[in-house]
């Protein structure tokens, strides 16, 4: 079977079913596992904003989803040239990946007819479930199915070693200008590691919210997890004026508890790794039972007293 996946998390699951041969196109995000970037982009991007610049990615893509136009481009004749038998596409999020209703008409357009696996995972047990998917859509039902138990037994395993501890308020950024609270799986990982999200709302998307609203959370952390970038890129945010001037008065800045993560490999895509951001924030929240988190996946950016005043479940 010949695939050709249109988002990194998919790529990523076909990957992890040991099915890396069999892709012969992907996106033009894609970038794990590595190697994968030698195959055939068939889609690319076309925002023109400065990539460092959040709040001018934020007008544009505004501009373009109130101007009906779109974020990204299909290239058709690349697609017909990697012959797929199987697209695997996404109809979850209108800013993340081409529309749903182009791949399907490119996929219609082709002699081979391929079929077309669309995935919309709004939870953490919802990404699992993707895998299975796409297990059984090219024919590696098994190999899904123990990716999936996998998977659970660390997030079980997870949750037993934070069980007891004390549960402290998280608020997650996944953007910053304007912010935006995040949403869909990451209320379920912040839950799985331990803490606690006064703001959460599981298994829907991201929201707008103002500082005032972060700041009546009383948040005891602050995780910066801007949607695709990378644990640098959401360091450096943290100095931003406009954050200082959003978040400073909140209790997790005035503590010196923000922590910045690799939102772009984490907790942004929908794939397996989702339960390693698990594990990343279980080892920020809780390094006395889940241990020191990889230095090169998230840190504290400024020492992280212990928390005062959280309770346990």
């Amino acid at each position: 079977m010949r695939i050709v996946s249109l988002l990194p998390a998919a790529t990523e699951i076909v990957a992890a079913l040991g099915l890396g041969d069999r892709l012969v196109g992907r996106s033009h995000e894609c970038d794990r596992p590595p190697g994968v970037r030698r195959l055939p982009a068939v889609t690319r991007g076309l925002l023109t904003a400065d990539p460092a610049d959040p709040a001018a990615i934020d007008r544009e893509v505004a501009a373009r989803a109130a101007a009906g136009e779109a974020l990204y481009a299909l290239d058709e004749e690349a697609l017909a040239s990697a012959r797929p038998d199987l697209i695997v596409t996404q109809s979850l999020c209108g800013v993340c990946a081409v529309a749903e209703d182009a791949v399907a008409a490119a996929a219609a357009a082709l002699p081979s007819r391929p079929a077309v696996l669309s995935l919309a995972p709004s939870t953490l047990e919802g990404v699992i479930d993707s895998a299975l998917a796409v297990g059984a859509a090219a024919g590696a039902p098994e190999a899904a199915a123990r990716l999936a138990a996998g998977l659970r037994a660390r997030l079980d395993a997870l949750r037993r070693r934070v069980a007891g501890r004390p549960r402290p308020r998280v608020v997650c950024l996944e953007w910053l200008e304007p912010p935006f609270l995040a949403g869909h799986w990451v209320p379920d990982q912040v839950a799985a590691a331990g803490g606690r999200d006064p703001l959460a709302r599981p298994g829907l998307p991201s929201a707008r919210a103002t500082p005032a609203e972060v700041a009546a959370a009383a948040p005891e952390a602050l995780v910066l997890m801007p949607c695709g970038w990378g644990l640098d890129e959401a360091a450096a945010a943290a100095s931003s004026a406009a954050f200082l001037r959003d978040f400073g008065d909140t209790p997790a800045v005035r503590a010196g508890r923000v922590a910045a993560v690799a939102a772009g490999d984490l907790f942004s895509r929908p794939g397996p790794r989702l339960v390693d951001g698990a594990e990343l924030l279980a080892a920020l929240l809780h390094p006395e039972v889940a241990g020191p988190p990889d230095p090169a996946a998230g840190r504290w950016l400024a020492p992280a007293p212990p928390v005062a005043g959280a309770r346990a479940d």
